[in-house]
């Protein structure tokens, strides 16, 4: 939540994106929901480890896992 009260805008929503986790675990997915932990709920989830890579499906990932989130594609620019 921001200041105000609002959510935040959710630029990076049904956007795909590339998650580092801890345990040097990396996934690539589209970003379907959130919460103010950044627990993140994930669809069409790859884990990818080197060349390997393993279909998920639909996930939900608990935001004291996450190190890094990174845009795969274009997201709006904040206003």
């Amino acid at each position: 939540m921001s200041r105000s009260g609002q959510p935040p805008d959710l630029k990076y929503m049904d956007k795909k994106l590339q998650i580092k986790l801890n345990a040097n675990r990396m996934i690539v997915g589209t970003l379907r929901g959130f919460d103010q932990f950044m627990n993140m709920v994930v669809d069409n989830t790859v884990e990818v480890n080197g060349d390997e890579k393993t279909d998920m499906g639909m996930v939900v990932i608990r935001g004291n896992s996450v190190v890094t989130v990174e845009a795969l594609e274009p997201v709006a620019k904040m206003q």
